[in-house]
């Protein structure tokens, strides 16, 4: 069945900044239709943008624009590069299973080589997965056979202090209340001295 499925390739470059030292890493993006920037976490019923305003700047429209329905990517870049939080996703390429954003109906076809990224970001200490699909890769990737809890984290074989920490995912479709996946990943950035 999945032969009549056309391939998918990441549309984005990763945002690397030389500083990083954080890597999120999530499934894949949505289908563009759901876009309302080029940039990570594009759905704007996603609250990734929100919940990174409310954590650092206490005001989860921080990074909104109410008026265009969109995020301000360009604040949240600089936002980035000043902090040295990266981003990417831990597949390159994937088969659309269903025609929609859920992680339930992604193939990988392709996963990511997150050696490679993290060999061109040298000062990170923590790769934060937002959501079990993202978790269940990078656990594979790297051999580790067991899931962190939601909040918990594990470390990564053959990388001195480097860990794999589990942040609830950003979706809605994700049933945990706003105030509690705030505070899961204020205390997140709290641990890695970003906050």
């Amino acid at each position: 069945m999945t032969d009549f499925i056309e391939i998918e390739r990441h549309p984005l470059n990763p945002f690397l900044p030389s500083n990083a030292k954080i890597l999120f890493l999530g499934s894949f993006p949505p289908p563009k239709s759901r876009w309302c920037m080029d940039f990570y976490y594009p759905n704007f019923i996603n609250d990734h943008w929100r919940i990174e305003g409310e954590v650092f700047f206490g005001d989860k429209n921080h990074f909104v624009d109410l008026k265009k329905k969109s995020f301000k990517k360009n604040e949240i870049m600089d936002f980035l590069n000043e902090k040295g939080i990266a981003f990417y996703d831990t597949a390159s390429a994937v088969r659309r299973l269903k025609e929609n954003a859920s992680d339930k109906f992604l193939e990988i076809v392709k996963a990511t080589d997150i050696h490679a990224l993290l060999r061109q970001i040298p000062e990170c200490r923590a790769i934060a997965a937002t959501g079990e699909k993202a978790t269940q890769t990078i656990c594979d990737y790297f051999k580790i056979n067991e899931l962190p809890a939601v909040g918990g984290s594990v470390a990564i074989p053959g990388y001195e202090g480097l860990r794999l920490y589990r942040l609830p995912s950003s979706s809605r479709a994700y049933p945990l209340a706003f105030e509690k996946k705030v505070e899961a990943y204020r205390a997140f950035f709290k641990e890695q001295f970003i906050l």
